[in-house]
């Protein structure tokens, strides 16, 4: 796609906004969110050609793993907190297990494509000490 006409912040100015945002504590997809709602902003690869991440690496401001394997490793420690407490919950025992295979492979992922350090493994204790 081409840059919206409607846009008038320079690419400068938008990742400034976008340094600010992650300043402040907001992750990626917070600021995409924030950028296409208060800015008219629609999508910042279409504008300045670079994703948010590619920014934020750029300015040494990137975090030290992707937002979606954080997510999903937050999911993971917030159910074994949960099953400690309720260990016949089924339910929840399976979603762990789905979880922890979806963490698996997002991980495997992102050893190739040089995104974590190679041999990085998912460790239930250490993700928790990651996370809190």
């Amino acid at each position: 796609m081409s840059r919206p006409e409607w846009v008038t912040y320079s690419d400068e100015e938008i990742e400034e906004m976008i340094l600010k945002f992650n300043r402040e504590g907001k992750s990626t997809s917070e600021i995409g969110i924030i950028l296409r709602d208060q800015y008219g902003i629609p999508s910042v690869k279409d504008v300045t050609g670079e994703r948010i991440t590619q920014i934020l690496k750029r300015n040494d401001q990137a975090g030290e793993y992707p937002e979606d394997l954080m997510n999903l490793i937050r999911r993971a420690v917030n159910i074994r907190d949960h099953l400690d407490e309720n260990p016949k919950d089924l339910h929840s025992k399976r979603g762990l297990t789905i979880i922890e295979a979806r963490i698996r492979k997002l991980a495997s992922y992102y050893v190739g494509e040089g995104a974590l350090p190679e041999g990085w493994r998912y460790n239930p204790k250490e993700a928790a000490l990651l996370v809190k």
